[in-house]
């Protein structure tokens, strides 16, 4: 275990580069945080707000193959694929399609679990002594099917959670209208998954806590990164502000961490996964947990600001301008979920997730360059796993031995190293 104070720059300063500073301050390190962009504001702030220990549901599941055509093809669907980017995502659809096989689904849901299983608890730590101890609060997570019969609670997904000790209950269409007067009596039953919850404002959450890195001592810089380069044991990090060395960088700066990376020739299989959410403000709606609408894979969740209903999967490229026909499609459902919203404006936004195929981060020293820690590609999971990202990757630079296998989370699994 390291005793020595260590400079670490964390490049990236979405809340997975927070909770990882925050860590590092507290284990004693000399810490900047990086990013060309507000801290937290980015794909960061544009969630559903959900805080759960039992997201542990992979994207790649066993029969996904048979869905994918339908979500693709349908103009409104939940997920699409740039015609423009198809070619370069074959091989990552290629390793999603493996991935969804039984044993690798669980295997990877095993290794969710380990980050998410503390989230609630780890947030309220984080966040406890601000002052804004209100913007988590607790909520379950309502899985709402337009069909009863589709409401199954020995579906693989559901039996997941409840071997890790989810407490889940199915309840009917009239049960559903009680908890959450203002959904669709279109839906006709609901899975309930407890023991969770919500964030009030995630981007809000981003500023808290960048509040909190400075209390500890940390700086905060906004900087574009665009170099790393290791000299002499240490590393140079470059930017528009200047170079400076540090002894340890943590790169933690989501889809944009792969450019960086491929620089010293070290290549992963990172997709960039845009999600969009609609949002709207002054309707006086509310919903009291977060709601997924089943069939179309979206949620929605009530927020300081309003009601705002987040979904999509787009693969696309990294600068390609967001797609107009994607948040349409997003407004058919929102007010599909809240018929209340019928003649409501909203707001639209669009980010983009760091995706793996196996939904699973990079988390990890790299071999091959010592004092480089990757904390990248956390998917749709970022919120619920920064904290326990965070704690991993200060036991890292501080060199500390656990008894736990956190071998799922390096880049080795991907065979390009």
């Amino acid at each position: 275990m390291t005793t020595a104070k260590q400079s670490v720059a964390v490049v990236g300063g979405g809340i997975v580069g927070i909770c990882s500073a925050i860590s590092l301050l507290e284990a004693g390190n000399d810490v900047t945080l990086m990013d060309r962009d507000d801290t937290g504001q980015a794909t960061s702030s544009g969630n559903a707000g959900i805080i759960s220990p039992w997201s542990i549901v992979p994207q790649a599941m066993p029969g996904i193959w048979k869905q994918i055509p339908g979500m693709i093809v349908k103009p409104d669907g939940p997920a699409g694929v740039s015609l423009r980017h198809s070619f370069q995502y074959f091989p990552w659809l290629m390793r999603f399609l493996r991935e969804s096989k039984i044993d690798r689904a669980k295997t990877n849901s095993n290794a969710m679990h380990l980050l998410c299983g503390d989230a609630v608890t780890l947030y309220r730590d984080l966040i406890k002594g601000t002052g804004h101890e209100d913007l988590i609060v607790d909520a379950m997570y309502v899985h709402a099917f337009r069909k009863a019969e589709d409401a199954d609670l020995d579906a693989l997904g559901f039996q997941m959670r409840s071997e890790k000790g989810a407490e889940l209950d199915l309840i009917g269409a009239a049960d559903l209208r009680d908890l959450e007067p203002a959904l669709s009596h279109d839906f006709q039953a609901a899975i309930l998954i407890k023991g969770q919850a919500r964030a009030r404002n995630p981007g809000r959450i981003g500023s808290v806590l960048t509040d909190k890195i400075m209390r500890l001592g940390g700086t905060v810089l906004r900087a574009d990164v665009h170099d790393l380069k290791p000299v002499d044991g240490a590393w140079d990090v470059t930017s528009n502000t200047g170079t400076k060395r540090y002894d340890k960088v943590v790169l933690a700066a989501g889809i944009w961490s792969a450019n960086l990376l491929k620089k010293l020739g070290v290549s992963v299989p990172l997709a960039a996964e845009r999600g969009y959410h609609v949002s709207y403000t002054h309707t006086g709606l509310t919903l009291n947990n977060s709601v997924m609408d089943t069939s179309a894979h979206a949620v929605a969740s009530s927020m300081e600001n309003g009601l705002r209903v987040a979904g999509m999967a787009e693969f696309s490229g990294i600068d390609v301008p967001p797609d107009p026909k994607r948040i349409r499609a997003l407004e058919k459902v929102a007010r599909s979920m809240v018929p209340a919203l019928k003649d409501a404006t909203p707001k639209s936004w669009m980010g983009i997730r760091p995706s793996f195929p196996d939904s699973l981060p990079i988390i990890q020293e790299f071999r091959s360059h010592p004092g480089l820690i990757g904390a990248f590609g956390h998917s749709h999971y970022g919120l619920m796993m920064a904290p326990k990202t965070g704690r991993i990757v200060a036991d890292i630079v501080e060199r500390k031995r656990t008894n736990v296998d956190f071998s799922a989370f390096g880049a080795e699994r991907f065979k390009f190293l």
